[in-house]
Formats: C-alpha cells, structure tokens, sequence
C-alpha cells in the first residue's frame, strides 16, 4: 500500500562512524526536506542493533510517518539490514524515503519492487560471503590448516605423561595434573609416539 508523504511526521535519522565526523550536510538535507524531528548518531553502520537511536526511531514510527535519510550507506552497511530496517518500518505503517537516492521510495508505487530488489540485494551478500567462506577453508586445507577441536595435550605434554607413568606415578594423580580425564591419559598411554589421535576435548 502506498503511504502519502503528507499523511503523517517526516522523521529524519543521520548518521556518521565517529565523533570526528560532521553531520552538517545530512542535517541540512532532512532541514531543507522539512524534518522537525531528526534522530543523530555517531556509531558504525555495521549492525543495526548496536545503534540505539536507530532502534528509538524505529519504534517512534507510527502509521502514515516517513522516515527520511541521505542515502541508504547511512541507514544501514549491510543489506540484510536494510531489509531488516525496511521490515520494521513498513510493520509500523510508515514508509522509507533516501534523498539523494530518490529511487529507494517506499511511499511511492515502486514500493514492493523495491522490497524485492533489497531483498535481493540481501541474498546475493548472504551468498557471497558463504562462497567466500567455503573458497577461503579450502584454500586454508590445501595448505595444510586443520579444522575441528585443538587436542587437549600438545606432543609435549603427552611424552612428559609417558615419562611420568615410567616413574611410577598414577593414572589417577597425572590427569589431575594437566587437568583432563583418566582416560584421555589412559588413552595418550596406547597411543603411538607424537600422535594425538583420541585426545580431542
């Protein structure tokens, strides 16, 4: 449903990374698009719940209301976010509208395309960075990494064990020791030299 513009506030949100930064241009934009409420925050735009006025702005929104900002970078760096944002604020009957990217407009007819093209735009990242999971690990296990738990005893530790059960000390006080079971020890015991098979946590 497309909302009118004039139908409730223009409520502008600003934001900059850090304190240094100016929020001069932003502030005149929403001033001069005739923002009375403008909600400034000096976080990173990396996760939206780490930006409480962000999260104040959102739940001040009421039916009919339009939230205005500069440009999208500023809402949100990430565009499973701006899904995530474009979500809360048409669940409170308001709508979205970026100043100077004029064609994210959710009070205008486009509305659902533009849903649609954010949404993809949030699935393409959700890929890319599973393929760019998936092509580092194997390029980690090519060169020899190994994946999975660290063994609870190092090589070291497993012939400093062997030595100390040839003095004649106990299974029992050499877990307590290095603080694992008996039967990781008894396991290091019947394992070969240097390999730590069975000692995982």
């Amino acid at each position: 449903m497309m909302i009118s513009p004039n139908a409730g506030r223009l409520v502008g949100y600003a934001r900059v990374s850090t304190v240094g930064q100016d929020l001069a241009y932003q502030l005149q934009r929403l001033a001069e698009a005739g923002c009375v409420t403008v909600f400034e925050e000096r976080r990173s735009g990396k996760n939206a719940d780490d930006r409480p006025r962000l999260r104040k702005l959102l739940k001040s929104l009421r039916p009919g209301d339009v939230m205005l900002a500069t440009a999208s970078d500023r809402v949100a760096r990430d565009p499973v976010d701006l899904v995530n944002i474009l979500q809360a604020v048409k669940d409170a009957g308001a709508g979205l509208r970026l100043l100077d990217e004029p064609f994210i407009d959710t009070t205008s007819e486009m509305s659902d395309l533009i849903a649609f093209l954010v949404g993809w735009a949030a699935r393409w990242h959700r890929r890319r960075i599973l393929e760019n999971t998936a092509q580092g690990r194997e390029r980690a296990m090519r060169r020899g990494v190994r994946f999975g738990r660290k063994p609870k005893l190092t090589v070291t530790d497993q012939e400093t064990i062997r030595e100390r059960k040839r003095q004649g000390e106990s299974i029992h006080d050499i877990a307590r020791a290095f603080e694992v079971s008996e039967s990781t020890i008894s396991r290091t015991l019947g394992a070969p030299h240097g390999d730590p098979a069975g000692l995982l946590m």
